[in-house]
């Protein structure tokens, strides 16, 4: 089988086209399916998915590289891109009868999420009643599954678990709701479910992700499958914004090599030193959040191939890091956009559509800071810490 090494150089095949269609997914409030097709079509889905049903396994730094270039291109695109695409790590974690039900027939069969607890979740025999409304399920349209998050009641209705559901779509309605100021080309629409069954096998509990002992490592042995949710999910939500940042940087810089600053008495704008130095410190923000992102990603993924435990503070960093790398990602999209002038709160001038995106993507819950690192700052200081956080 080809190796995932071509995925890379496909993809950036690709990012003029995405670059292209940027205003139209903005338009249409979700992304094209032509676009989903092309990047199915570059093995980027395939990235994180088991060997077993024609996926690559690869290192999660090869899926956050090319995620980072798709929202560089195309903010919504890269947003779905992430998401979506970190799906197929995730299902290869469930029971083995789950990942057939999904991939058996179709290798290519994408899934959506919505992760938020806000359904109600019934045990009952064999498995759960579900019922409720999800929001925020980016990509659902192009999605034939679904993974929701839900509280298992125990005793006196206290939590008993915090459990990931997976259900088909004929179990859910897509609700559009998607009418927002970011990341508008997402179509992170509501998911409704009235009353559906779900069997056992199509659930997983965080505490076995966080753990790392989840019942689909029995047919998926690799090391990828081996690596904390909370490590790799939140990163899939900087990564784009990262990516964001970088395709900031890059139109802003075209842009200004040729612009005259009319109200500095004609001064080209790249031969201002205030201007070269805010450009100096985006760069070195944007810089600093993907060397970051990437050494801890290489880290985990050393650790957890030579079979040895990921410690907690290597955990801790990696979430600390997460969220200010996207603090940092927002500070050189703000800085840049500071920069840029009055054209660029034209809707014809791209960083106004960077400055949205990103931004959107900041208030994602977990890209919260003070949370995690007040959870960094406990592990430091020797007190407990929630595994399920990290």
């Amino acid at each position: 089988m080809e190796s995932a090494a071509a995925v890379p150089s496909r993809v950036t095949e690709l990012l003029p086209v995405l670059r292209d269609r940027a205003q139209e997914a903005e338009d249409r409030r979700t992304i094209s399916a032509e676009t989903i097709k092309s990047l199915a079509a570059t093995g980027f889905f395939r990235l994180l998915q088991p060997a077993r049903f024609g996926g690559y396994e690869a290192d999660p730094v090869t899926f956050f590289g090319c995620v980072r270039d798709i929202a560089a291109a195309c903010g919504s695109t890269g947003w779905v891109a992430s998401v979506v695409g970190v799906h197929n790590w995730q299902m290869a974690l469930f029971p083995e009868r789950a990942q057939q039900d999904v991939w058996g027939d179709d290798p290519g069969t994408l899934m959506s999420s919505s992760y938020a607890p806000t359904g109600k979740i019934t045990a009952v025999d064999g498995g759960y009643r579900v019922s409720g409304r999800w929001s925020f399920s980016s990509g659902s349209d192009h999605a034939s599954w679904v993974l929701l998050g839900g509280i298992v009641p125990g005793e006196g209705d206290t939590p008993a678990d915090f459990r990931t559901f997976l259900l088909p779509a004929a179990d859910y309605t897509i609700e559009d709701v998607w009418h927002t100021i970011g990341l508008r080309g997402t179509g992170s629409n509501d998911i409704v479910v009235a009353g559906a069954f779900v069997p056992a096998y199509r659930s997983l509990s965080f505490g076995d992700t966080a753990r790392c002992v989840c019942p689909g490592q029995e047919v998926n042995p690799g090391p990828l499958y081996r690596i904390p949710y909370g490590s790799i999910f939140p990163n899939t939500i900087t990564t784009p914004i990262i990516g964001m940042a970088a395709g900031a940087y890059d139109a802003h810089v075209g842009y200004m090599r040729d612009r005259v600053r009319a109200a500095y008495a004609g001064v080209r704008a790249a031969e201002d030193p205030y201007s070269q130095v805010r450009v100096a410190r985006a760069a070195a923000d944007v810089d600093a959040a993907w060397l970051a992102l990437t050494a801890d990603m290489t880290e985990l993924m050393a650790l957890a191939a030579a079979g040895e435990k990921l410690p907690m503070r290597l955990r801790l960093r990696v979430r600390r890091n997460q969220v200010r790398g996207t603090e940092l990602a927002i500070q050189a999209v703000d800085r840049l956009f500071e920069n840029s002038g009055g054209r660029a709160i034209y809707t014809s001038h791209p960083m106004q559509r960077y400055w949205r995106d990103a931004h959107a993507g900041r208030v994602h819950a977990i890209n919260d800071p003070e949370r995690a690192l007040s959870m960094y700052g406990r592990g430091e200081f020797g007190l407990s810490v929630a595994d399920a956080m990290v």
